[in-house]
């Protein structure tokens, strides 16, 4: 087997790697990516159709090792000035039942087997049935323990919520996009992205999804990815998505003159990425972690 290339600087714009991070991530370069840009898969609510899929893990304890694994091996690629942002959705503990939010929410690619699962209260947490799990703000906190410096709570609010049919709480409209940092000197440009009046950008970004999504079935908005990468990196910088799904993160990253790298474990997905237009870009290549 062919030991494969992934330097991210040996192409001009857009690296789509094929695998699993937890796999490709440590044959990247060291310090060689500036900021990454990732929504990884939420836990319990998706199939992606891959037996190595983040997401599917038997508890959601497991799901937030997980990521502090993957999380780690991304702090190494990062250079010292390096930044993460990290979008995590949350969900409900339930016994029984289902509907539109929450682990065993009713959505198009749901399998049967993955909602019969989290039919079941968790048994971590003190988890109670109807309980918000908290799962953005624990994944944060772990990433926290395990070295990464917390520096914001940025609130996304959807201008196209989710419709919910329940009668007890509010609907479910915001998710939260965490800042991280590498090191205490860490790069951020102001001027990247300012409020409408010239003031500092707010901490709550009020967005609509993208007119498409190529059947992706939770991509966010390319302006959320655009933001960041505005936010967190400098012009010919390169930009990392360890969960590339069908590109957003690259797609935004070519419109503002960065580089970037993209990790998908689903192939499919990654077919997805070829049916999009991408101003100013040269050349989209794309490679196996198995060739």
């Amino acid at each position: 087997m062919a030991k494969q290339k992934t330097l991210p600087y040996e192409t001009p714009d857009l690296l789509t790697l094929t695998g699993d991070s937890r796999t490709i991530l440590p044959t990247l370069a060291a310090e060689s990516i500036q900021c990454c840009v990732t929504s990884p898969p939420y836990w319990g609510l998706r199939d992606y159709d891959h037996p190595a899929q983040i997401g599917a893990e038997s508890s959601p304890d497991l799901y937030v090792a997980s990521l502090v694994e993957i999380f780690r091996e991304v702090r190494r690629v990062l250079r010292q000035d390096g930044t993460l942002w990290l979008n995590v959705g949350d969900g409900y503990a339930r016994n029984g039942g289902t509907g539109n939010c929450g682990p065993n929410a009713v959505v198009g690619n749901t399998r049967k087997l993955i909602q019969k699962r989290n039919c079941k209260v968790p048994e971590v947490w003190g988890l109670k049935d109807r309980d918000l799990m908290g799962l953005p703000w624990r994944v944060a906190f772990a990433l926290q323990a395990d070295g990464w410096i917390l520096r914001s709570k940025i609130t996304w609010i959807k201008k196209t919520a989710m419709p919910e049919s329940v009668k007890n709480r509010p609907t479910n409209a915001t998710e939260e996009v965490f800042l991280f940092a590498k090191s205490p000197s860490y790069f951020y440009d102001p001027q990247g992205v300012r409020e409408p009046t010239g003031a500092n950008l707010r901490n709550y970004w009020i967005l609509g999804p993208d007119p498409s999504n190529y059947g992706h079935p939770a991509a966010f908005p390319r302006e959320l990815a655009r933001r960041c990468i505005l936010l967190g990196s400098r012009p010919g910088d390169c930009v990392l998505d360890p969960f590339g799904g069908c590109g957003t993160t690259g797609l935004a990253a070519s419109e503002v003159n960065r580089k970037a790298v993209l990790i998908e474990l689903n192939p499919e997905y990654v077919a997805m990425r070829s049916l999009l237009p991408v101003p100013g870009e040269r050349k989209t290549r794309a490679k196996s972690a198995n060739s």
